[in-house]
């Protein structure tokens, strides 16, 4: 294992902790004004100031950061479970089953992912409460992220049915269930962690973008995206130099995740 790798697990290790346990870090939880503080700035009390309804940065930051990380490998883990079910369900059924995977999958790749991501979730409802908005923001993640994978998983799939194990488990009687759960899942594990890997980063960062333009975690809930919205207008960055935390941290965690990604050939 290389240094630089070691030092990014590390450091994805150290964040995931400060974020698990922010109370520990922070004098108060992240809803909790102080009013008389507001706008405060970095002290002791508040390492990172305070905003203008007078709530510590620093808590918001690490709550934000604990949204990000527990979601983000969730949703995608459903789009990677999405991408084996129907990746491997084409493959294996070939012919009518085939095509219209193929087809859907390559009309959700034709379009503006991002843009697809911000129409859905405009058209589906913005007064909710902040629990219902964590979940929709991820299961919509989720959900649209599997054409990628999909295809992947697909053109593995394609590749392990002809190959000389599969024609020996079925020349001695193995039956679909067996074929697939014994055979091929084990196989195609490696290709399905490389998308995983690959999608977390992109999660986080969709999610950023969602709640920068107000369509993601609603607020009194922080997240990354939220939390960026003040980097909106530009000013006071170069005297208030603490509000680029939430963007280097985000930048720090996203470069991180792409070091530790598994450097295997997942070629089909």
């Amino acid at each position: 294992m290389s240094v630089v790798r070691l030092a990014a697990i590390l450091f994805l290790s150290l964040v995931a902790v400060a974020a698990l346990t922010p109370e520990l870090w922070t004098v108060a939880p992240y809803n909790v004004q102080f009013r008389e503080a507001p706008e405060a700035p970095p002290s002791r009390q508040f390492p990172l100031g305070t905003d203008a309804i007078g709530r510590d940065r620093l808590s918001r930051l690490l709550y934000g950061t604990r949204v990000s990380l527990l979601l983000a490998p969730a949703a995608a883990l459903l789009s990677c479970l999405e991408a084996a079910a129907l990746g491997a369900m084409a493959a294996m059924a070939g012919g009518f089953v085939d095509r219209a995977v193929l087809a859907s999958a390559e009309l959700f790749l034709s379009l503006p992912w991002l843009f697809v991501l911000l129409t859905v979730r405009a058209f589906l409802p913005l007064n909710t409460s902040p629990a219902a908005s964590v979940a929709i923001t991820f299961l919509l993640l989720g959900m649209l992220g599997w054409a990628a994978p999909a295809l992947v998983v697909r053109a593995a799939v394609r590749k392990l049915k002809q190959s000389d194990f599969m024609l020996q488990a079925r020349a001695a009687g193995c039956r679909p269930g067996q074929l697939l759960f014994r055979h091929l899942l084990p196989n195609v594990m490696p290709v399905l962690l490389g998308q995983f890997w690959v999608a977390v980063p992109v999660y986080i960062l969709a999610e950023a973008t969602l709640g920068m333009v107000g369509l993601g975690v609603v607020e009194p809930l922080p997240s990354w995206g939220s939390l960026l919205r003040e980097l909106e207008s530009g000013t006071g960055l170069t005297s208030h130099p603490w509000l680029l935390a939430p963007a280097m941290l985000l930048a720090a965690v996203v470069g991180s995740f792409q070091l530790v990604m598994p450097r295997q050939d997942y070629s089909v």
